[in-house]
């Protein structure tokens, strides 16, 4: 039962992790394709940057429960991944730095370095992800002592880039609806058109990624097993959907939380499709790692579930107020601020 329940809150962690932070990443790809001048730059940078780190809590705590949770599962992801996961790191720190240095020297030229920066960190780390999770979809070669019998070049396999492609586009459609909500002007119809034209490509990427699950993994399998999780790509699907119609009414808080209800369906589905499996082997279903081969001791399970008991409440409550003290729009005047990006 303990197994299940920190293998439900793995899952809700990626979930909220890329409902938040997927809408920086979006944006962070898009800079170049929304911004025109330095100004509508910064308005971008501003309109992530209150969010960002907060956002990837989630990270961390996704990452945290691997370890403290499963650390069979920790060790054997961290071992044969070690280079993707190497490299989403060092896009996630190449995003992450751009807000601070951005601005600290008074040259375009030194500007532009940064802005690129922000732009590859940001694509990276979206499609490394979506890379990733297709892989642990789709089953990864691990053998009987825990080794992964590939390299980097075996997971760029048309399942796994389609994935990362799925990402990215979700993300990039959710950046421009949170700069529809955040921006003014000329930045915030182009913002809006960015959300209208990417929302086709990424639902016939949805649609063909659904396809291809059901030919490459045993999601499907698994969740039409137990008929009541059909609830989560029903989730996706009503979610993505409704992104268009609420774009249409200019409803942009409601697109934008459509757009995050749809993209935690789909992180959801493909979660809880693995189940029990955190790391599917493809050699051999005997060599997976599970929730249950894989977990710390019952007394470990405890004492952490009291502590997430305690503390996920005050984190929600926190960035609920965050979000909330910073839901005004990104304008001129905030631009001024000694406080601003």
């Amino acid at each position: 039962m303990l197994e299940t329940i920190w293998f439900a809150v793995w899952g809700v962690a990626w979930a909220m992790y890329c409902m938040l932070d997927g809408f920086d990443l979006g944006l962070g790809t898009l800079l170049p394709l929304l911004a025109r001048n330095d100004t509508e730059r910064r308005v971008i940078f501003n309109a992530q940057g209150p969010f960002w780190d907060g956002n990837e809590v989630w990270l961390i705590t996704a990452g945290g429960v691997t370890f403290a949770a499963f650390p069979k599962a920790y060790a054997v992801m961290f071992s044969g991944l070690y280079l993707p996961l190497l490299l989403l790191l060092f896009g996630l720190i190449l995003r992450g730095v751009t807000f601070e240095f951005r601005n600290k020297v008074d040259s375009p030229a030194w500007r532009s370095v940064w802005d690129w920066c922000m732009v590859v960190g940001s694509f990276v780390a979206a499609l490394l992800l979506g890379v990733a999770f297709a892989n642990l979809f789709r089953g990864l070669p691990i053998d009987g002592a825990g080794l992964m019998r590939g390299d980097f070049w075996s997971l760029l396999n048309p399942y796994g880039l389609l994935g990362g492609v799925l990402l990215v586009l979700l993300f990039a459609v959710h950046g421009s609806l949170w700069l529809a909500i955040k921006a003014e002007g000329e930045l915030k119809l182009r913002a809006a058109a960015a959300a209208r034209f990417l929302w086709v490509p990424m639902i016939v990427t949805v649609i063909g990624f659904l396809i291809s699950t059901y030919a490459s993994t045993r999601l499907w399998h698994n969740v039409l097993a137990k008929p009541y999780l059909l609830v989560l790509p029903l989730l996706a699907v009503v979610g993505l959907v409704g992104v268009r119609a609420l774009v249409a009414r200019q409803s942009w808080w409601w697109a934008w939380g459509a757009s995050a209800v749809g993209i935690a369906g789909v992180v959801l589905f493909g979660v809880a499709g693995m189940y029990p499996n955190l790391l599917l082997s493809s050699l051999a279903e005997e060599y997976s790692v599970t929730a249950f081969n894989a977990a710390s001791s019952p007394l470990t399970l405890k004492i952490m579930l009291g502590v997430v008991l305690v503390f996920l409440p005050l984190v929600l409550f926190y960035q609920t107020w965050v979000y909330r003290l910073f839901r005004d729009k990104v304008t001129s005047g905030m631009l001024a601020s000694d406080q601003s990006y």
